[in-house]
């Protein structure tokens, strides 16, 4: 606690320090104005050789921060005009003013053909990933900079899940190139996890939406990511290497810019983060993935491509104790555990998708694309645990204070598995896309087959005081004996073989009039399974007033359908439901964004608040990142918030973002209600747990709605980047995460009881960073060993800065009173990370 508090007056420090330093920068003001003297608006004002700057506004001016002391090179540009370069070197505090008038250099182009990478995708919001670049990141995964977006949730930094404005971790799309990206389906916990599919080195474009998306975007009901990789023009790399892994990425293109390849290389072990887990053992993780985008020219007009992919997730475990401390200063509790056994996990994965391109002419574009993806999965384990739950000495005057004052209780579990998993899905699609005058038509057709072989075996044992948990009923068995069952707990043994095929399309148009956009589209689709054909509209409007440049407003809102994958079909029982329909969501979202200077630079406020009404769910046990779905359409249910982001230059040459995230979301099960008996003495008897007492009263209860999963009330985001004044090569990247604690209960297949509440996940990741060679051209190193290098960065990350034990999930034992405990599984401490990064 001492340490945590000192973390946080350090961040608060630097915080402050930064203001202080912004408060002794100089100042530079002025007009920019053409060779007649009328100003210009949209000019860009920098600072040579370092990121940002600002803009002038429609009367021409501008406000610039700059550092003291330092001989500086203002540039002026402008599209048409000239650029003016002017040296300044200014004291602290200095307020000095400089007009500036630019010449016409306008001169008469050629055709030039521009696309939108996705024309009418209104509610995406677009990230540059070199602002990321530096982002703290634990997981290694890309994922992990949308825990910073607004109505992301993610309460665990070692996994790339996350749900959006109260959806599960299924219900969001992922696209690279236009290819849906599969996830594996075993995993149940983040540090089996390993690398998401997503290469952050090849990475050109990020496009994401948080809802009211457009009908181009396929069958889930709650965001997507489209991911675009890069198409190299010349030779080229970059490479990485820390305490947690390793990376490596070439690229190239030939001489006549026909040819272009592509390729990444990861590697990385959490063997050295998982010994910061409450479980001690021999941890022995690694993972793998290798990946390619190969593009060919046949023509001017066509080009064909191919995305390659290959994972291997490999984990292993050999856990020999644990030890957490638990429950308040009136109950404080210790929960120690002994192991024996081990668990070993195969995720392999690989995706092979190839597409051709054909511009038909300027306005029309053709593009087919035919993929595969296959999954091969196993998950085993058989660990015994000998535990004893002790309640701690909580008088603060006695010696004893902390240690065990008696035990509550001793038992064992035995954890086993056998699961095992093949998974095939091979698609062939089509889309395209027409112009004309105001118009953009686009449109698609899709045809899918699975292929799904799942050999299910995993049970566990609680034994509670020589006392098998649940107990079996009091009653005598053979011959008058004692009833000796032994009862097994989460038992799932089952062998199941699937094959079906899905179809969709979808058509849509986008009109362009003025101030105003419009897309209204229509998707369908058909699952063979089920004979269920669905039908979604969807539409988008935004507006930009005439009365403001820097103000806009949108709208959108469709039918969302989200037809069950393998997940959702399988049961906490491992049976399958094969009449089970698709999940319907109904989307209203109205936002706006506004871009406004302050401390004479460009920043933007982005809102949206939005209401999604949702039929047909299918209600789901949320268990680290596993989800066990109860396999009916029986619940319906909301989600209603409001999200904000401001981003923009906080410190002058580098990007920052707050976030603010206020959601509820809440569901009502059909038929969840239960009964409550008592005995003659008013006492309540819990079956299985109760013995020799019979029920003479019982009382109905229907609990109505109850916060889904994911209802996480308030998230709060930061990241935020700064540097020396002095220095600019020393940089500090800052990355803050605050939720509120999402819903938990015991297991089994009742939701009601999920009603209680996790601790709130608190956690700060701070990095340090030093350009030793700047790619844009400064610092250049004159040694020949690194000469050829674009850029070099060393880093040193502080992850879990705080020190803060977030809660991910819980594991229950239950004495033979019937009482349950929920024990907090946390996730990782404090950890420090040395990284290097080069560009060639």
């Amino acid at each position: 606690m001492i340490f945590q508090r000192s973390a946080f007056i350090l961040v608060l420090i630097i915080l402050l320090c930064r203001l202080q330093a912004q408060g002794q920068d100089a100042i530079l003001r002025g007009v920019v104005r053409d060779s007649i003297g009328k100003p210009i608006e949209a000019v860009s004002v920098s600072i040579n050789g370092e990121p940002g700057g600002t803009i002038t506004d429609q009367k021409g001016k501008y406000e610039l921060r700059v550092s003291p002391y330092r001989e500086l090179t203002i540039v002026f540009s402008f599209i048409g005009y000239g650029t003016e370069k002017i040296s300044v070197k200014l004291n602290p505090g200095e307020e000095r003013n400089l007009d500036i008038r630019l010449r016409n250099t306008s001169k008469i182009l050629g055709t030039v053909n521009i696309e939108a990478a996705r024309p009418g995708d209104l509610t995406v919001v677009r990230i540059e990933p070199r602002t990321i670049e530096q982002l703290p990141n634990v997981s290694g995964n890309f994922e992990s900079f949308l825990k910073t977006m607004p109505g992301v949730v993610s309460n665990n930094e070692l996994s790339s899940n996350y749900s959006v404005r109260g959806g599960s971790f299924d219900e969001n799309l992922v696209y690279v190139n236009d290819i849906e990206i599969y996830r594996p389906f075993l995993v149940r916990a983040g540090q089996q996890e390993g690398l998401s599919f997503i290469n952050p080195d090849l990475v050109s474009e990020i496009s994401f939406s948080a809802g009211g998306f457009s009908a181009m975007y396929g069958d889930k009901m709650s965001s997507v990511l489209d991911i675009k990789y890069r198409i190299p023009k010349k030779f080229g790399g970059s490479a990485y290497a820390s305490l947690l892994g390793a990376g490596l990425h070439l690229e190239g293109s030939s001489k006549n810019e026909k040819f272009t390849w592509l390729g990444g290389l990861r590697h990385r072990s959490n063997q050295f983060l998982l010994k910061k887990l409450d479980t001690q053992g021999e941890y022995r993780p690694k993972f793998t993935d290798v990946q390619t985008l190969l593009n060919y020219k046949l023509g001017a007009k066509t080009e064909i491509s191919f995305l390659g992919h290959y994972s291997m997730n490999q984990f292993r475990v050999i856990p020999s104790s644990r030890e957490t401390e638990f429950g308040s200063i009136n109950e404080a509790l210790r929960f120690t555990v002994y192991f024996d056994g081990q668990e070993i996990d195969d995720f392999r994965t690989s995706t092979g998708a190839l597409s051709l391109t054909h511009h038909i002419n300027d306005s029309l574009k053709l593009k087919f694309i035919t993929s595969a993806f296959y999954s091969r999965e196993k998950e085993f384990f058989d660990v015994l645990g000998q535990y004893f739950l002790d309640e701690l000495e909580r008088d603060l005057g006695s010696d004893e204070f902390g240690d065990v004052a008696f035990n509550r209780g001793v038992g064992a579990f035995l954890d086993h598995a056998r699961n095992e998993l093949e998974a095939f899905v091979s698609t062939a699609a089509h889309v395209g896309s027409y112009r004309v005058r105001r118009h953009q038509w686009q449109w698609g057709l899709k045809a899918q087959r699975e292929v799904i072989d799942d050999q299910l075996d995993e049970w566990q044992y609680r034994d509670s005081a020589d006392y098998s948990v649940p107990h079996p009923n009091d009653q005598p068995g053979q011959n008058g004996n004692p009833n000796q069952q032994i009862v097994l707990n989460g038992v799932v043994k089952n062998k199941i073989s699937l094959s079906s095929s899905r179809f969709s399309a979808y058509l849509q148009n986008t009109w362009n009039y003025d101030h105003f956009t419009f897309t209204l589209g229509l998707r369908s689709t058909y699952w063979d399974l089920n004979k269920e054909m669905n039908i979604s509209p969807r539409a988008g409007l935004s507006f930009r007033p005439s009365w403001s440049k820097r103000l806009s407003f949108r709208a959108a809102g469709g039918i969302y359908y989200q037809p069950p994958f393998y997940r959702e079909l399988r049961n906490l029982e491992g049976q399958i439901n094969k009449n089970l329909e698709a999940q319907q969501s109904i989307h209203f979202v109205l936002g706006s964004d506004y871009q406004f200077l302050a401390w004479g630079r460009e920043f933007k406020l982005s809102s949206e608040v939005y209401y999604k009404r949702m039929n047909n769910l299918i209600p789901y046990k949320l268990d680290n990142t596993r989800i066990r779905y109860l396999a009916k359409n029986n619940a319906s249910g909301y989600a209603t918030g409001l999200d904000l982001r401001v981003n923009g230059e906080f410190v002058s040459g580098i990007e920052s973002w707050v976030s603010l995230g206020i959601l509820k979301t809440e569901e009502d099960i059909r038929g969840d209600g239960y009964y409550r008996y008592f005995n003659s003495d008013g006492e309540e008897i819990i079956p299985g747990y109760t013995f020799n007492s019979v029920a003479t009263d019982s009382l109905r209860v229907n609990p109505g709605s109850i916060p889904r999963p994911t209802d996480q009330r308030i998230t709060f985001s930061m990241f935020f980047q700064d540097y020396l004044p002095k220095f600019p090569t020393v940089r500090m990247h800052l990355n803050l995460v605050f939720g509120t604690g999402l819903p938990f209960g015991p297991p089994g297949n009742d939701r009601y009881k999920d009603i209680l509440r996790a601790p709130s996940y608190r956690r700060v990741d701070i990095g340090f960073s030093k350009i030793a060679i700047d790619e844009d051209g400064e610092n250049k190193s004159r040694l020949p060993v690194v000469k050829n290098l674009k850029s070099l960065i060393f880093s040193l990350e502080v992850f879990n800065l705080l020190q803060v034990s977030n809660t991910i999930s819980y594991t229950w034992i239950t004495d033979v009173s019937g009482r349950q405990y929920g024990i907090p599984n946390y996730l990782t401490s404090r950890l420090l990370n040395f990284k290097m990064q080069a560009k060639f």
